[in-house]
């Protein structure tokens, strides 16, 4: 096996269990709702805002973490945010002891979470696969890193049962101190058929980007992503127990999710390979969408929970690796990791108010009616505009543009 096969499998291996870790315990906060409101006295609104927060402050420092990667390498940035995760973890220990510990501990684990999860990584490993492999390797990657669910959310619910919330907490603090040791051997490959201007800058880069309407339509797009799936993470679980079905179903429901996701992931990054990846990326959020409405149909019961769970988890994170295929096709690599984030910011927008707004909601209300509903439109949306879009490069669409006639 030749030196760089080892480094690249290295690469791999690590990059899938630090994935599978930081996306483990994020899906996974959503079992901490229920024993936090009842023991420390705060509201679901509440704790549905520190997610949310998590989520928008994701969203907000993608740009700029993939941009420190872009420019100094990913290890520096993974070891930092790691740690940043756990302090943001530990610190909700404190959520009453002083003012304002839920919203700093929100923003810590939402630094972290940029620098941990998809878009560094992703953005790592994209510059060091061939593109005719790149769709695969993302998706095989991903894949992987929809494990951790499967383990950690089944954990985190053992440990909150046998030990309590607290005791569970540290726990998951641990696990994200841990992705900073298994940074450490992590190194930037080469890139491979980076098909971008090197000599490009950033500012000319995002202009770029945003003046191409088909890069709009999928960041519009994926706003209905991050709104659908933290929803069902962070209040699923509340939903299920307002319907009469055991707490444990819930951490089944979650561990499921992350077994088909990493079926599902790695299906769609096949296709992405041989398929219109945009039209892919439009029949994830409609099948997502009338998954959701047909959940909604039948009477809830464990049973239909699993069902919705697996189906859900199998169209999770398929949008990774399309996603990504798209803006290295259309973009290139250069400043992949900054246009990645960007699109993000997106989804965790949708993140922070799927989170917030289901909070508010139940609140409100006393049930989720109305955020269901929320679901389903703006799902909808999404598959319209994803379909929609133009997936031309931008000088492909330009030179189009000055060769097409002239309408009298």
């Amino acid at each position: 096996m030749t030196a760089n096969r080892r480094a690249m499998l290295v690469l791999l291996l690590l990059s899938g269990v630090i994935i599978s870790l930081c996306m483990g315990l994020r899906q996974s906060l959503g079992l901490f709702m229920r024993p936090m409101t009842a023991d420390l006295g705060i509201s679901a609104a509440t704790f549905g805002f520190s997610i949310a927060l998590q989520n928008i402050i994701w969203g907000v420092s993608q740009p700029f973490v993939g941009a420190l990667a872009d420019r100094y390498g990913p290890r520096p940035v993974l070891i930092v945010t790691a740690l940043m995760y756990a302090a943001g973890l530990l610190l909700m220990l404190a959520a009453t002891a002083f003012p304002g510990a839920l919203e700093i501990a929100g923003f810590l684990i939402g630094v972290g979470t940029a620098g941990a999860g998809f878009g560094v990584l992703i953005g790592t490993i994209s510059r060091a696969t061939p593109p005719e492999k790149r769709s695969q390797t993302v998706g095989l990657v991903a894949a992987a890193g929809s494990l951790g669910t499967m383990v950690i959310a089944p954990l985190g619910q053992w440990l909150i049962n046998g030990y309590g919330w607290q005791t569970a907490m540290v726990g998951f603090a641990v696990i994200a101190g841990s992705m900073a040791l298994l940074s450490l051997p992590i190194r930037e490959q080469a890139p491979l058929g980076v098909s971008a201007n090197r000599t490009q800058k950033l500012g000319e880069a995002v202009r770029e980007a945003m003046a191409h309407r088909g890069y709009l339509f999928m960041t519009l797009a994926f706003f209905a992503c991050g709104f659908q799936l933290v929803f069902l993470t962070t209040h699923l679980p509340a939903y299920l127990q307002l319907c009469g079905i055991a707490p444990g179903v819930a951490a089944s429901a979650l561990g499921l999710i992350g077994l088909f996701n990493a079926v599902g992931t790695y299906m769609f990054g096949l296709l992405g390979a041989r398929y219109s990846q945009k039209h892919l990326l439009a029949l994830i959020y409609l099948l997502r969408t009338l998954f959701i409405v047909l959940f909604l149909l039948f009477p809830v019961s464990a049973a239909s929970t699993l069902v919705f769970a697996a189906a859900m988890g199998f169209l999770w994170l398929g949008v990774a690796p399309l996603v990504t295929g798209i803006i290295g096709r259309v973009f290139g690599l250069t400043h992949f990791n900054t246009l990645y984030g960007i699109v993000f910011l997106s989804h965790q927008v949708g993140s922070f108010f799927g989170a917030w707004m289901g909070g508010l909601v139940f609140d409100r209300f006393g049930n989720y009616n109305f955020a269901w509903g929320a679901l389903i439109a703006i799902g909808a949306a999404a598959f319209t505009l994803q379909w929609l879009m133009d997936e031309r490069p931008p000088r492909v669409r330009e030179t189009a543009g000055r060769a097409a006639p002239a309408v009298a």
